[in-house]
């Protein structure tokens, strides 16, 4: 069976609530300090696997007590770690989260999560991937070994899903390396110069990412749903009502889950509506991967 391979960052999340944010120089009280597994690869590669794909992880932490954490919690996740990296001269990255009023500012160091080279992936992939398997990743790595990493998993016959996050120049000879574009109105509108605000503007940011060469969409929206496009398709879907306390993991749990369901031959809409279910699950938790639901528990919403 195809399985996911996630090609992503690994990070130690050190989360903090307040009542707003803090002005400059000002120091406010806060509460419910938490530690937590994230990173936005991790974080993907541990929804796919709770929601019931063979999942494995390329990425790198540092030899630290952060790094061992990190892959501890992959494993116990049912992740495959054999492609994971220690490496002696960073520190595993890290994330320190300020959350309000549902919501969060995230200030990243980057660590070991910018080791790995191409030939690095390039290896991991020649010893465990297969066409037909479905290939994600982000922008939280070398931004050009993750564009290298693209075209050299397309290359190879995998499905590929890509999240810009964070947003940054996209060569153009990248967008024919990606299968299904996944992206939030920040990131869509750094991209296609268009805030994707409601479904008319939605609607005409992906004709600017069809223009840069992206044949498959999905805008999410936040409480506002999402919007998935390709040449024959647009179509919006509801966000479920939820009470939200922490999106940290929203985006990432959306993405898992659906790599989770178009690995299981899902046709792109069901899994974009089971992936807006997980995603709602997750943000009524606090915390990133452990606020990542199992497939049951998405099922049964």
């Amino acid at each position: 069976m195809p399985r996911v391979i996630v090609f992503g960052s690994l990070n130690m999340d050190l989360s903090i609530a307040c009542g707003r944010m803090p002005h400059a120089g000002e120091t406010i009280s806060g509460s419910g300090f938490i530690t937590n597994a994230g990173g936005k690869g991790a974080n993907q590669a541990v929804a796919a696997a709770r929601l019931g794909a063979e999942t494995c992880m390329i990425g790198a932490v540092g030899a630290d007590a952060f790094g061992d954490e990190l892959r501890r919690g992959l494993e116990a996740a049912d992740v495959d770690t054999a492609e994971l990296a220690t490496v002696e001269e960073m520190p595993t990255g890290v994330a320190v989260i300020i959350r309000t009023d549902g919501d969060n500012r995230i200030v990243l160091d980057p660590g070991a999560n910018h080791a790995l080279r191409i030939a690095d992936v390039e290896a991991a992939l020649e010893r465990v991937a297969q066409p037909g398997d479905i290939f994600v990743t982000q922008l939280e790595c070398d931004v050009e070994t993750t564009f290298a990493a693209l075209a050299t998993a397309h290359e190879r016959g995998l499905y590929t899903i890509f999240n810009p996050a964070p947003a940054c120049e996209i060569p153009p000879e990248t967008w024919r390396s990606v299968d299904l574009l996944c992206l939030n109105e920040t990131e869509c509108a750094a991209i296609s110069g268009m805030l994707p605000v409601n479904e008319d503007t939605a609607a005409a940011a992906f004709k600017r990412l069809a223009a840069l060469g992206v044949g498959r969409a999905i805008i999410t929206r936040g409480e506002d749903g999402s919007n998935v496009y390709d040449a024959e398709l647009s179509a919006h879907i509801p966000s479920l009502d939820v009470e939200a306390v922490d999106t940290t993991a929203a985006g990432d749990t959306y993405i898992g889950a659906l790599a989770a369901a178009l690995v299981a031959e899902k046709p792109l809409l069901d899994a974009a509506s089971w992936a807006s279910a997980a995603a709602a699950l997750a943000v009524t938790r606090v915390g990133a991967q452990c606020s990542i639901p199992k497939k049951c528990e998405v099922d049964a919403l």
